[in-house]
């Protein structure tokens, strides 16, 4: 085969590997700005289209690379993830140190009071005054565990559960939350009179309110000193 090396045509192939070579760095440029510029932008009107690039016969239309789209989607949601774990263990540690107990036990309050729908202040709080973080307390009346919990009142949220599953810390965690949580909403919010059926039982409160007496021992005062929360999480 003849050598075209230095010809005319070697050096017209030259030029076109040059010039693709040259679209090829202005396509990926292109697509490094477009990613940074939709990550940091603000939300654009529902109107507004992306104009196509028109560079030597190049075409791109962002509004229909979904797969650029489908990218920064995942990559959004992975720094949210993040931050909500970041935020979860700062929220652990601040609560550990707070009541000087471990972290395991901090993490369970805080994850199952969430799920039940309990502001983890709240529940921090309720669990120090019940049973002081201790999840083998028993009263002289025979409630269980970190929330002080009966075990007749237990079997009403978990069927068949025992005394002895109660001192289970997240299965009595569980139960005493859920406890609270339907007694604020059977209350319609009422935090403090929650908490005292939640201390001193229906009977008892309904009993002094049907006397027209405050049904309050001073539990719920201790209780909510200082707080300035709902103590229900939406």
């Amino acid at each position: 085969m003849k050598n075209l090396r230095g010809t005319y045509v070697h050096r017209g192939d030259a030029y076109r590997r040059r010039r693709r070579l040259q679209r090829s760095v202005l396509a990926l440029s292109f697509f490094g700005v477009t990613a940074f510029v939709i990550g940091n932008r603000k939300p654009a009107a529902p109107t507004a289209f992306a104009a196509p690039v028109n560079n030597s016969g190049f075409h791109i239309n962002v509004a229909t690379n979904k797969s650029l789209t489908f990218a920064l989607d995942s990559t959004r949601g992975e720094l949210d993830l993040v931050r909500a774990q970041l935020e979860r263990a700062n929220t652990v540690i601040s609560y550990s140190t707070k009541y000087a107990i471990n972290a395991d036990l901090a993490s369970k309050i805080v994850d199952v009071a969430s799920a039940e729908g309990i502001d983890p202040e709240l529940a921090f709080r309720l669990v120090k005054l019940e049973s002081d973080f201790n999840p083998h307390a028993t009263s002289p009346v025979g409630a269980v565990g970190l929330t002080q919990v009966m075990p007749s009142t237990a079997k009403f949220y978990v069927k068949g559960i025992t005394k002895e599953k109660l001192y289970d810390p997240t299965t009595n965690l569980r139960v005493g939350f859920r406890y609270l949580r339907g007694l604020v909403d059977e209350y319609h919010g009422n935090m403090k009179l929650a908490l005292l059926v939640y201390n001193r039982g229906p009977v008892a409160v309904e009993k002094s309110r049907a006397q027209g007496e405050n049904p309050s021992n001073g539990y719920d005062r201790i209780l909510t000193k200082g707080y300035r929360g709902t103590g229900v999480m939406e």
